[in-house]
């Protein structure tokens, strides 16, 4: 019985060393990602980088592309925007604009990422990129720029379009660009409703995640008979954000549930952890031949890790450094680099750079230096 015990108790400790992390949602889609954008970490995914087609999912790159020219002056939230006829016949959901009429900018951008508007999207198309077939090339473009590899737009609209693709792993790059680039903007997202017009038969975002999830702030629905049910969801509790692409759904609900099933394992069983800060110190190196013999060093921007949350207890960090390092050394040289290990892994490495200048001694300070490198690498004392 003693040795029973004794076994269930070794047993035991082993499972609660050990990370443990769940498999993610079985999902009946056909590809579908879980991101944290501010580490570049994929928490889940299946089939992410197969190519999907985006439906309504577009219009993030539409209004990704108006929010770079109002960031670059090139166009103005107040400008007046001119209906043409061919915006005014568009069908599908529509914000409901009229032919002849001028919307403003932000009016047009919020019929675009609330009301999901094709007459809107084409409306600012046309505007932006003198056509719409101007403004898709815009599109590529910028989307080619963000790394975007496996996508190719051939409209404003997310309508069916021969060869019009893209990627669950693409959009959600797409997101994260937007959230870090343009944040006043993508706050449109979030908005419940917007109603232009007088007329409310389209007034409320079709992202039910506002409704059900406070932390949620976006991101876009989409459906058409060919692409399925789709949803770009996010959400932020506390400093962890989460960014998912669900493609392929056979439903609006399923759509919104398989997102929200991924939003809770990713937020339940992982989290992100800052652990290195701009311009402070973590270890030091010495050197030879400089002003001062003590050089700080630190990283050259924030690092943050997205782990399960049981990994964190195991985390350790390795220092590499240079060997003799010799003046002069200019703020930001790298000097080394460092690891973050988890687990017997390492999970990231990035590099050690120098925190201050060093100024290099005389002729005489520098040989003097050398001079002694020199004797000690004749006993081999790095």
């Amino acid at each position: 019985m003693k040795k029973l015990l004794l076994l269930a108790l070794i047993s035991s400790n082993f499972i609660l060393s050990q990370s443990f992390v769940p498999n993610a949602p079985e999902l009946n889609l056909k590809s579908y990602i879980l991101i944290d954008p501010n580490t570049n970490t994929v928490i889940a995914e299946s089939n992410s980088d197969g190519q999907i087609e985006p439906a309504s999912m577009t219009k993030v790159m539409t209004a990704y592309v108006v929010a770079d020219q109002i960031k670059n002056n090139l166009i103005s939230l107040e400008d007046e925007v001119l209906i043409s006829e061919k915006a005014w016949k568009m069908g599908g959901s529509k914000m409901f604009i009229e032919v002849g009429k001028r919307v403003s900018v932000l009016d047009l951008l919020k019929g675009i990422m609330i009301q999901s508007g094709n007459d809107a999207s084409v409306a600012i198309a046309e505007y932006v990129g003198g056509t719409e077939d101007g403004f898709v090339d815009l599109m590529n473009a910028y989307a080619g720029s963000i790394g975007m590899n496996s996508t190719y737009f051939a409209n404003s609209t997310g309508l069916p379009s021969e060869g019009h693709l893209t990627s669950a792993s693409d959009l959600a790059i797409l997101t994260s660009k937007f959230i870090t680039n343009f944040p006043d903007i993508y706050s449109l997202f979030k908005e419940k409703e917007f109603e232009y017009g007088g007329i409310t038969g389209n007034k409320f975002n079709r992202n039910k995640l506002l409704w059900r999830d406070d932390t949620s702030d976006g991101v876009k629905t989409g459906h058409t008979s060919s692409a399925g049910y789709c949803l770009i969801g996010s959400a932020k509790r506390a400093n962890m954000r989460l960014i998912t692409v669900v493609a392929g759904s056979d439903s609006s609900n399923n759509s919104f549930s398989d997102t929200q099933r991924l939003l809770e394992y990713g937020f339940r069983f992982y989290a992100t952890q800052k652990y290195f800060e701009i311009n402070k110190e973590y270890t030091t190196s010495k050197v030879w031949g400089g002003k001062i013999d003590t050089l700080s060093l630190g990283v050259q921007e924030d690092i943050s890790i997205t782990l399960p949350r049981t990994s964190f207890k195991d985390i350790k960090v390795n220092y590499k450094v240079k060997n003799n390092i010799q003046a002069p050394i200019t703020k930001g040289q790298e000097i080394g680099t460092l690891e973050i290990i988890s687990n017997n892994e390492i999970v990231l490495t990035s590099s050690l750079i120098a925190l201050e200048e060093v100024e290099a001694k005389g002729f005489f300070g520098r040989l003097w230096s050398r001079f002694v490198l020199w004797i000690m690498s004749l006993f081999g004392i790095a």
